[in-house]
């Protein structure tokens, strides 16, 4: 027992299981300013225009008081909700991508090859003598 405790220790002090239990915690704050969005902001919005609030669509299952009541307008505003937040997260990683791959560029730039001024075959930077002539590089 006390082997299978340090194993769980070693886990989750990993730097994957920490970064992911922060995850899912932004993720969960982050799902909640999306749900916002779209009650308090979008679903208004859409209503101007359509005149449709998607949280009141329901069809009855029956009749009488005790009959099920499908309410499928709930699952509309969950698959809003789903898009906007894919959205949104496709936009953060598109941006951090994007932001990621200047400095990429500018780490990129170095060059790692060089011409033999003798026989004008690429070697590498470092080569102190070309493999092609044999010729001694400065």
């Amino acid at each position: 027992m006390k082997k299978f405790l340090e194993e769980f220790k070693k886990f989750i002090m990993k730097g994957n299981a920490l970064d992911m239990a922060v995850g899912v915690i932004i993720g969960g704050a982050f799902t909640a300013i999306v749900t916002s969005l779209n009650a308090d902001i979008i679903t208004p919005i859409l209503a101007i225009f359509g005149g449709v609030d998607f949280s009141n669509l329901t069809v009855k299952l029956g009749k009488g008081d005790l009959a099920p009541v499908l309410t499928y307008g709930n699952f509309i505003t969950a698959v809003l909700n789903f898009l906007i937040t894919a959205f949104v997260i496709f936009c953060l990683i598109k941006f951090i991508n994007s932001v990621g791959d200047k400095f990429k560029k500018k780490e990129e730039e170095k060059p790692t090859t060089k011409k033999c001024p003798y026989c004008k075959s690429e070697i590498d930077i470092e080569a102190t003598r070309c493999p092609h002539c044999t010729s001694e590089l400065e």
